[in-house]
């Protein structure tokens, strides 16, 4: 327990600043967070780091993640996916079809996961500590909720902690919270919509945690990483945000 909270304050001292300056120095950390999670991604597959799918999946994330204009980082993809595609010939099926579906996957979970934390944060700081705060509210909820009242199992084979009670409890305390952040800082444009929006996102950010349980379940492995001692690797600490960025970054292009 002590090296977590060691390895959390040490991390929110560099993570924080920057999040709050934003710029720049933000998009660095975007793509060093990237890269370490596509990564952790490539090490549970046991896929060389210096393979040819791997350098092509890097290029492609690191291009796919610069703020173009004009929707080109999809035809960075494209032109990614037809690389790794044609990779598969070459090699003689020693890279199979099945490799291709497993990086284009992980470029997609990482790369739109990073690309969306990137344009919450430039839509302004209040919108990524709603989307730190959510997570944040939800996950402590599920937990000691959990702990205290869960009987009945949520997805047992998948996260044998988690219940069904822990769950509903993460969603009400995002409520609480969440509320309590438009109070002292408002900026939602319609208190209603932010209701409904916290459930939907806090419910997907629960999604996002199991989604990485299966497939840390399937590959093996305890954590994805070990750069955050007592933590584990990016993807565990990034699990949630990167599914609900996406759907906030949505929301706010819409809205």
């Amino acid at each position: 327990m002590k090296q977590r909270i060691v390895t959390a304050i040490i991390a929110a001292s560099v993570f924080l600043p920057i999040v709050i300056y934003g710029g720049w120095p933000f998009l660095v950390l975007t793509y060093i967070l990237a890269t370490i999670g596509l990564f952790e991604l490539t090490r549970m597959k046991k896929m060389s780091l210096f393979s040819f799918p791997s350098i092509v999946s890097f290029l492609v994330l690191w291009l796919f993640l610069y703020p173009y204009e004009h929707m080109i980082n999809i035809w960075i993809l494209i032109i990614g996916l037809f690389l790794l595609l044609i990779y598969t010939v070459i090699s003689k099926n020693a890279f199979t079809f099945d490799d291709v579906g497993f990086m284009i996957a992980s470029l997609l979970y990482v790369g739109v996961g990073f690309y969306s934390f990137f344009h919450v944060r430039e839509a302004g700081l209040s919108y990524i500590f709603y989307a730190l705060f959510l997570i944040w509210a939800t996950d402590s909820g599920a937990y000691f909720i959990g702990r205290a009242l869960g009987k009945r199992k949520l997805w047992e084979h998948i996260s044998p902690n988690k219940t069904v009670e822990g769950a509903i409890g993460g969603i009400l305390c995002a409520l609480f919270v969440v509320s309590v952040y438009e109070w002292l800082l408002p900026f939602a444009p319609s208190f209603p919509m932010l209701l409904i929006a916290t459930v939907i996102l806090s419910v997907f950010g629960q999604l996002g945690d199991l989604v990485e349980s299966a497939f840390k379940r399937h590959y093996g492995v305890k954590d994805s990483g070990a750069i955050l001692p007592g933590h584990g690797g990016i993807l565990d600490r990034f699990d949630s945000l990167l599914f609900i960025l996406p759907i906030l970054h949505l929301f706010y292009l819409i809205v």
